[in-house]
């Protein structure tokens, strides 16, 4: 099963580094879309992912009309404008979660245009919005809790230790 993330012109180094290393760890692919508030290489960006980047599928896009002509799938666009919950949709495989920039959101154009694919995440009026890394990890890890976690451990292991030898 794939999943695809795309970032549609993030602003904030550390956002798309923190996503970036939920995407490496969950095995979704990361597609960003420019232009961009930063560079690559920047280095809050591999800080934030850390060592992680040899795990990560990333592909970067000049524009949203580079992006749509290169891919098709399943679209959902994440939005605080959208009419119902991210948690009551099913997301087939290859699905693409779209995501805004912080400060503006993904274009309301799109957003008209795609009303019956937007999602939002529940939250109160008073606030404006989730941080973005944040509102991309929920939403990753609903898909792949509906999806039953595909190549993901599920399981981990405790080391053993007497009370004692904790001390």
């Amino acid at each position: 099963m794939i999943l695809n993330i795309v970032l549609v012109e993030p602003q904030i180094p550390q956002n798309t580094g923190n996503i970036a290393r939920t995407c490496a760890a969950t095995g979704a692919r990361l597609h960003l879309v420019g232009p961009m508030g930063f560079v690559i290489d920047d280095k809050k960006l591999k800080r934030a992912g850390l060592d992680y980047w040899e795990l990560l599928d990333i592909t970067v896009y000049k524009s949203l009309d580079e992006f749509f002509q290169k891919n098709s799938g399943n679209f959902f666009f994440f939005s605080t404008k959208a009419p119902r919950r991210y948690c009551d949709v099913p997301y087939p495989d290859n699905s693409y979660l779209f995501f805004g920039r912080e400060d503006k959101g993904l274009p309301e154009e799109l957003l008209l245009k795609n009303e019956a694919s937007c999602v939002r995440l529940p939250m109160r009026s008073e606030a404006r919005s989730l941080n973005l890394s944040n509102t991309v990890a929920v939403s990753v890890y609903e898909v792949l809790r509906q999806w039953d976690y595909p190549t993901l451990q599920a399981e981990g292991e405790l080391t053993r230790y007497s009370w004692g030898e904790m001390i």
